[in-house]
């Protein structure tokens, strides 16, 4: 403490008496000899360190957000949007973009768009995104979009979101967003209220993908990936991953009968292999017809149990296969025998259909 207060006088009398200023030398020895300041000096420098360091993170903001329908895009609810700047304009392009691909892509992604980043999760059927800064925390940001899922999901159920026709029809969930937006945009209110150590673990473990600018540009996002380049990453496609709903007694019936329709017409295509090789009037193409309906049956109960991309598309495309070849082999089979398996092609689809991607549903300590 006194030589603190020796090298101020030094400063100030400038060594006996004259006028110029000690060198850094001089400095730099009195301060090696007692590098700390006096407590009544060391208090306002920590302050305006403390006041600096919020002024830092107060200029990371959120921007705006939104909450959309995953399976056709449809905007939901969103935030009023006071940013006007060209990379904002650019960035909500950039938003329905995203929108029209949420069920291509993971339920947990962020989206680097030079000075910002577009974040969003998804779950049982919605998906929540948000526009902030570059520089706002991660954690923060997910905090953030954790809150509006539960909220949301809370208030509205999912009959109402899934015949949902008009857009922005809860428009109303627009001031729960602004209040959170707010209080998420004031570092100083957030201390006591949200617990960021669950969400900074969830984040270690699973890391939300990062969506670049050639897969956002590319036809059908994620469609076209491949497991191997995810394996390991904790950037694994939604569609590769995700589990269907519980099995229903329809649908076992349908597994059933479509595993039947497979077993005979792949025994009448051996049998028509024999009357071939015995010489006999046997057309090679109904052999073909009799072995690709076997096919389609079995694809038929692959889908039914495995979530695959275009999954509702393959279905149809596997029944018409079915139909296609039933009507080639109409001088082989009987009216009553042609409406069995075509029923149960119907049947087997629309039990596909019906089957969808189960979401995550979140915890809610309750």
């Amino acid at each position: 403490m006194r030589t603190w207060w020796f090298c101020r006088r030094r400063r100030g009398s400038g060594e006996a008496g004259s006028s110029k200023t000690p060198s850094h030398a001089s400095l730099s020895s009195c301060l090696a000899t007692d590098p700390s300041p006096p407590d009544h000096l060391a208090v306002p420098a920590a302050r305006r360190w403390l006041r600096f360091s919020l002024n830092l993170l107060a200029m990371s903001m959120i921007l705006s957000a939104s909450v959309v329908r995953v399976r056709d895009g449809l905007p939901l609810s969103a935030s009023t949007d006071y940013e006007q700047s060209i990379g904002v304009q650019q960035c909500r392009k950039y938003f329905k973009t995203l929108s029209k691909k949420l069920a291509q892509l993971p339920d947990r992604c962020t989206l680097k768009a030079g000075q910002y980043n577009i974040n969003f999760i998804s779950s049982l059927g919605v998906s929540y995104m948000m526009l902030c800064t570059e520089n706002y925390p991660c954690v923060l940001a997910f905090c953030f979009l954790d809150e509006l899922q539960k909220e949301f999901i809370t208030t509205y159920n999912m009959m109402r979101t899934n015949t949902a026709i008009r857009p922005y029809c809860f428009i109303e969930f627009d001031n729960f967003i602004q209040r959170t937006k707010q209080r998420y945009n004031n570092p100083r209110s957030l201390s006591t209220k949200i617990n960021l150590a669950d969400m900074q673990t969830e984040i270690k473990l699973r890391p939300p993908y990062q969506i670049s600018m050639s897969e956002l540009g590319s036809a059908n996002g994620f469609a076209h990936s491949s497991a191997a380049e995810f394996k390991g990453t904790g950037k694994i496609p939604a569609a590769l991953h995700q589990r269907l709903e519980p099995v229903t007694l329809p649908g076992i019936v349908s597994f059933v009968l479509s595993l039947l329709c497979g077993a005979l017409n792949l025994i009448r295509g051996f049998h028509a292999i024999e009357s071939l090789l015995q010489n006999e009037s046997e057309d090679f193409s109904y052999i073909i017809a009799f072995f690709l309906g076997t096919a389609a049956c079995l694809y038929q109960c692959y889908l039914f149990v495995y979530c695959t991309g275009w999954r509702n598309v393959k279905s149809f495309l596997t029944f018409g296969l079915i139909c296609l070849c039933n009507m080639y082999l109409y001088e082989l089979r009987n009216l009553w025998q042609l409406f069995f398996h075509v029923t149960v092609g119907a049947f087997s689809a629309l039990q596909i259909q019906l089957r969808q991607p189960q979401g995550k549903s979140p915890d809610y300590s309750v």
